[in-house]
């Protein structure tokens, strides 16, 4: 397997669109914003971050790494922040200048923006990077294969294998579910649902039905919430 940058289109300068999947990385209303309102505020972060050593986050779509950097953010304003683990899948990661040129555009995220650039070079399979002292695992490839070699700790592992800590939190971020179905199917959301801590929460800027209702199907508690921006609903779940 060999990874393939995206081709991109830039919109008013410095707002990525992936060609092949005809949708932008982040809306062009406000990209912090969005992550802030979505994934979240959606998962009931920060506030869950409270009392806790350890927390896990796993996201289908790393994109430019902005819904990453932005949790770091969060993290970061807390007196007492627990390790994170951010586990990401991506099929077509961005070249370190398109990773540069897109988080150009939120100066705001300044030092911790220059560690993952400066942490970034992917190859296929799973990657593990230390960025801003969040543990970084980035699968590079298909997520309906690279999820078939998560474990939880605990559980028997093989040497191909990565072994994680149930997920507390999922972001579910790849482009428009009309134009990208493979990240939204049946078989992959039960995957995640298997890697996911009891209580934990998913959520996601689209309210399709056919994705909430694979979500259901696979264990998840769906309701639909406010979106952001001129969208009207978005979803949110949790696991029993």
């Amino acid at each position: 397997m060999s990874t393939k940058a995206p081709d991109l289109e830039w919109l008013e300068g410095d707002v990525p669109r992936a060609e092949a999947f005809d949708d932008t990385y982040f809306s062009r209303a406000g990209g912090l914003e969005e992550t802030r309102h979505v994934f979240l505020k959606g998962n009931g972060l920060p506030a869950r971050f409270s009392g806790r050593d350890t927390f896990t986050i796993a996201e289908f779509g790393f994109g430019t790494g902005l819904n990453f950097l932005t949790t770091l953010v969060a993290l970061k304003e807390l007196s007492r922040p627990p390790a994170l683990t951010f586990v990401s899948f991506e099929l077509y990661p961005m070249t370190a200048d398109q990773l540069a040129r897109a988080l150009g555009a939120f100066p705001q995220l300044g030092s911790l923006a220059a560690d993952l650039i400066a942490a970034w070079n992917p190859h296929p399979g799973w990657n593990r990077l230390s960025v801003s002292g969040a543990d970084l695992l980035l699968g590079i490839g298909d997520a309906r294969d690279l999820i078939g070699r998560l474990r939880l700790d605990g559980r028997e592992s093989g040497e191909e294998e990565c072994v994680i800590s149930a997920i507390d939190a999922w972001y579910l971020d790849g482009f428009s579910p009309a134009r990208n179905p493979e990240l939204w199917d049946a078989d992959l959301m039960k995957a995640a649902a298997g890697l996911t801590a009891p209580g934990g929460t998913l959520a996601t800027y689209t309210a399709a039905g056919w994705v909430r209702r694979n979500l259901q199907s696979a264990g998840f508690t769906i309701e639909k919430t406010g979106g952001f921006a001129g969208k009207r609903e978005m979803v949110t779940g949790r696991m029993a």
